[in-house]
């Protein structure tokens, strides 16, 4: 029954410990990410919910790719619909290799 426990108790902390880095005995808590826009949101859609954005640059290209500029984050639109949300200086995701058994 113990053993349960502890295990319950070690899977319930687990996602608490991933935030938490000790680096010479000092502990680094890494601060939550901001939400942001889903790919494809419309343009009126981020607005609604985000506010008017800091900046709004100018479309370039064909199809007209416009980046609006937040605080905590960055939008890529192709015509009207969000294609990417980019936050500043976090690192990409990285996804283990398919076969990571060899």
């Amino acid at each position: 029954m113990k053993t349960r426990i502890a295990l319950l108790l070690a899977l319930v902390a687990a996602p608490l410990y991933a935030q938490t880095l000790v680096v010479d005995g000092q502990a680094q808590v890494k601060p939550a990410a901001p939400e942001v826009p889903q790919r494809g949101s419309t343009m009126a859609q981020v607005e609604a919910k985000y506010g008017a954005p800091r900046e709004k640059h100018a479309a370039v290209g064909k199809p007209p790719i416009t980046r609006w500029d937040y605080e905590a984050f960055s939008v890529y639109f192709e015509r009207e619909y969000v294609i990417h949300s980019v936050i500043p200086g976090s690192p990409p995701v990285v996804a283990p290799p398919a076969d990571s058994a060899s």
